[in-house]
């Protein structure tokens, strides 16, 4: 996400806009604030290959944030602006990170997770923090306030930072994605990035809108792409399914990426609506992150024409996927060709399956990565020779293809958003009335999954919707949003394996009778 070679060459040019509010930052002013900001981060001591962390809703100064450590040799973590207080202290504590900037809106979820955090030393905050200015041993300090401290011209040592951020595995703590950053100056791209440009033809004066919030992986990986190519970039604050389609008339934009839930509501737009704006600058619309129904997807390139371009990957990096529009409707359902990494499809005893059957996705990585402070899990996530590794996906190939047709470890894709069920098994089971618990994803039409708790209550407690309200509250009290159940059944007894583990499969699979895919 580095301005610096296009605010020297168009200083004027508008580099992103908040689509809600019109208010926008041109290159040269973004240029600045990062660098100035970037200054700041020195001045608390912060070195090449340190980290800070971002928690923010969609803004302006999320971009300049992730600028500032992408030209200043520092490792940002976009962290999740949902989160609750106890989860936002684990993902500071756990990335060590020394400064935190945050906004007044989220200001009150920072204040009390920073007593659990004594690494982080000061927290900047856009919109200033009132009276606030010490947390514990943390100063509190005023975005604006901050930057005017500092100049507007490069660190003298600049070079290439990068996003640590955080996927998770079965035990459902977040783990961060540590990536070695090359030893170069910002203004050569990273290699993914160049690899993203060309695959999704990035130019000059690109339009690009971002429907989705900044901190998942995606977008800001693709606002970074279109930064470096001197585009311009609209936010959306969050997605409204007509408010999307109006935005694309009024910027003409040429670029965007979305999920396939974001498909599924435009799509139920009154027809008269969906066809009332004019989207004919759109070039390139760009899809992962959750599985895509075949119906739906139909449905959008027959409206968008073959434009939509669809990938998969993890914030691993282990290997990449694609499929063009007309790639998929030779192979419908695919999740595209690789594209990087040597890929293998193999069976519990790592043989290769026989072809066009299941197995586990492993990848020859295309990228070397570790999950930062934690060599046991990163051990895991590689075949015993440490050649191959895998997030634990199951899938077939046909005809040199791709086809996903579950997740392991149950992770839980809702409205494009990883959910991972063992945190909020983990709370229901502390619950006095719970006995066990067991949480997993469910089929939903518009969100792709939505989910679902079975609860095994303690002998005596009486179960029924008063329970399950209960239960439901009590994770809503502890829990995220969207990591809460949308709804609870009960059950005797769980099916749990001698060995102690929860066989889920056989609690799961009759929410998905009927159903070709577990992910679709």
């Amino acid at each position: 996400m580095y301005p610096g070679a296009i605010a020297r060459q168009s200083p004027d040019r508008l580099a992103v806009v908040m689509a809600g509010t019109g208010i926008g930052i041109t290159y040269a002013e973004l240029d600045a604030r990062s660098n100035q900001l970037a200054h700041h981060l020195r001045a608390q001591g912060l070195a090449r290959g340190d980290h800070f962390s971002i928690f923010m809703e969609n803004c302006i100064e999320f971009v300049e944030g992730c600028a500032a450590g992408e030209r200043s040799g520092l490792y940002y973590t976009c962290i999740n602006s949902y989160l609750t207080a106890g989860e936002l202290a684990y993902i500071l504590n756990n990335s060590m990170s020394r400064v935190l900037v945050t906004t007044a809106a989220k200001f009150e979820v920072a204040r009390a997770a920073l007593p659990e955090c004594q690494r982080i030393t000061e927290c900047v905050v856009v919109g200033g923090a009132g009276e606030v200015t010490q947390v514990g041993e943390c100063k509190v300090r005023g975005y604006e306030e901050t930057l005017r401290d500092y100049p507007s011209a490069p660190v003298a040592d600049e070079s290439l930072g990068g996003a640590m951020l955080y996927s998770s595995g079965t035990t459902g703590r977040p783990k961060g994605v540590l990536r070695p950053m090359p030893d170069q100056p910002p203004e050569q791209a990273h290699p993914l990035s160049l690899f993203l440009a060309k695959l999704w033809r990035a130019e000059d004066g690109m339009r690009y809108l971002s429907p989705a919030p900044l901190y998942h992986a995606a977008p800001v990986a693709n606002v970074g792409v279109a930064i470096r190519a001197g585009g311009t970039v609209v936010v959306m604050e969050r997605f409204e399914a007509e408010d999307y389609l109006r935005l694309v008339e009024r910027y003409r934009i040429t670029h965007t990426q979305l999920v396939p839930t974001m498909f599924s509501r435009m799509l139920k737009l009154p027809l008269a609506m969906r066809h009332a704006y004019d989207l004919s600058s759109l070039k390139i619309a760009v899809h992962a992150a959750a599985p895509c129904p075949v119906p739906v997807k139909e449905q959008m390139i027959q409206w968008w024409g073959p434009i939509i371009h669809e990938y998969y990957g993890a914030t691993e990096g282990l290997g990449f996927t694609a499929c063009d529009s007309q790639e998929w409707l030779a192979h419908k359902g695919t999740v595209g060709r690789v594209l990087l990494g040597d890929m293998h499809i193999l069976d519990a005893a790592m043989q290769p399956v026989p072809k066009g059957e299941p197995g586990q996705i492993w990848f020859k990585p295309a990228n070397v990565f570790e999950y930062f402070n934690d060599p046991e899990r990163t051990k895991a996530a590689f075949s015993p020779d440490g050649v191959l590794t895998t997030v634990g996906d199951v899938g077939y190939v046909e005809d040199g293809f791709l086809y996903l047709t579950d997740r392991a470890s149950f992770m839980i894709i809702s409205g494009g958003v990883n959910i991972y069920p063992q945190e909020t098994e983990n709370l229901l089971i502390t619950h006095p009335k719970v006995g066990d618990a067991a949480v997993f994803g469910i089929p939903d039409d518009d969100l792709g999954e939505q989910v679902k708790a079975v609860v095994e209550p303690l002998a005596g407690v009486q179960f029924g919707p008063a329970l399950e309200r209960e239960l439901m509250d009590f994770c809503h009290a502890n829990l995220a949003r969207h990591k809460c159940p949308k709804s609870i059944d009960f059950t005797e007894q769980l099916p749990r394996l001698p060995t102690g583990k929860l066989y889920k499969t056989k609690l799961r699979e009759p929410y998905w009778a009927g159903r070709g895919s577990r992910i679709v």
